[in-house]
């Protein structure tokens, strides 16, 4: 999965899904190849066809352009076209279904409130690293 996208400075980035990592995870990418950010998920074993989201990061350099927002819809949407039921543990994620989410329910997504067996996904996935 790869999409191309303009931040608000309307420079193109890209938008990829990398699961070549201990921590699967959306990345965000500027024209040249930089790597500005990142949207971190697992999908725990004994849940099938759930994406837990735990943690967002976009490098501050890059701060102001819009690029966890884009990092966000992106992954959700993704998700969407995976048929995954999204858990949203990242403060970003969550806030974003919050606002949103009867929108993404709409155009075909899921999602539910994190359980603390979900919490303990995250943590031990953060704990792995990227």
């Amino acid at each position: 999965m790869s999409a191309v996208l303009e931040d608000k400075t309307g420079a193109p980035v890209t938008i990829r899904l990398d699961e070549r990592r201990a921590i699967s995870a959306y990345t965000v990418h500027l024209a040249d190849g930089t790597l500005a950010g990142r949207a971190d998920f697992v999908d725990p074993p004994d849940a099938d066809g759930e994406r837990i989201f735990f943690h967002t990061e976009v490098d501050q350099e890059f701060s102001g352009r819009g690029l966890a927002g884009l990092l966000v819809r992106e992954a959700l949407a993704d998700s969407v076209r995976r048929n995954l039921t999204v858990v949203p543990v990242c403060p970003l994620f969550a806030g974003h279904l919050a606002r949103h989410g009867d929108e993404y329910v709409a155009n075909g997504g899921a999602f539910r409130r994190p359980t603390r067996a979900d919490l303990a996904w995250a943590a031990r996935a953060g704990l792995r690293g990227g």
